[in-house]
């Protein structure tokens, strides 16, 4: 038998608990007018168990009715005093609006972020996001950041929230692996973020074609004690003033006349190039 004795089968689709899944946007559960009340949907068994084991305390679930003592028993076993409904898969697809990864969602409490200071206090190889916008785009670079040995990550307020649903399933849930938060009001307003990681030891490395760009596998760019790899927008890249502004301009050599990769597919490759794995090798 399940440990968990809270199960509700779904009976009426206007239960308040069944809100956080059925009515309420990404923006609404983030609660940006008071964060120390948002909230997030983590999507499948394995990155719920991800999310459990950082510290993520969960609200309640939603489960389709096999997996409660199937796939899902696991995690329902770690939460016996958290909420569990439950239903057939085409009752929560018709109550979320999209079939649901493994067959279990979990809403969890977000907690506080830290300062982007403290967050570098041990990190040596850390990656920037500038105004990247796909949550699909986040949740890979976070996958590849996670994978191929990078400390952590800082995000511009412009970019897609990691703990969007999207944005943690494409990332198979190493959103709670690998530490990140936004660069905020403790930096200087007359500072860029540049200045602001710079200041902290780190070089700073653009990843942008330009005609100063130094080669991914530059020495002098690999031999870095502390190194920022820097990745832009999916449309724009990174601006202008930030590129100038950094130590290195970088480029992924390319070949059949392709002048780019999408961002999520060029920060698999900068990792791969810069991360600590390099040296392990």
């Amino acid at each position: 038998m399940n440990a968990n004795r809270l199960i509700k089968e779904i009976t009426d689709f206007n239960d308040p608990g069944l809100d956080i899944y059925a009515r309420l946007t990404e923006n609404q559960l983030l609660n940006r007018h008071e964060p120390e009340k948002g909230m997030f949907i983590a999507e499948s068994p394995k990155v719920i168990e991800r999310a459990l084991n950082a510290g993520y305390e969960p609200v309640s679930f939603l489960v389709e009715t096999r997996h409660v003592t199937g796939e899902a028993a696991g995690i329902l076993s770690r939460c016996p005093d958290t909420p569990v409904f439950t239903a057939g898969e085409e009752v929560l697809k018709n109550l979320t609006g999209f079939p649901m990864t493994r067959g279990a969602l979990c809403a969890m409490k977000r907690k506080p972020l830290p300062s982007f200071s403290a967050l570098c206090k041990d990190a040596t190889r850390i990656v920037i996001l500038d105004q990247v916008e796909n949550p699909t785009n986040v949740g890979a670079i976070f996958r590849s950041a996670a994978a191929l040995g990078m400390d952590a990550i800082l995000l511009t307020p412009g970019c897609s929230n990691p703990l969007y649903r999207r944005a943690i399933r494409v990332s198979m849930g190493t959103v709670f692996q690998i530490p990140w938060t936004y660069f905020s009001g403790e930096m200087q307003e007359t500072a860029s973020y540049v200045d602001a990681v710079r200041a902290l030891g780190y070089k700073t490395a653009a990843m942008a074609l330009s005609k100063d760009s130094v080669n991914i596998n530059h020495p002098a760019l690999m031999a870095e004690e502390k190194l920022a790899v820097l990745l832009g927008s999916e449309g724009d890249g990174l601006p202008a003033s930030t590129i100038s502004a950094c130590d290195y301009t970088v480029c992924i050599p390319m070949a059949h006349g392709v002048d780019s990769l999408n961002v999520a597919a060029a920060s698999a490759v900068a990792f791969w190039q810069l991360g600590h794995q390099r040296g392990d090798s």
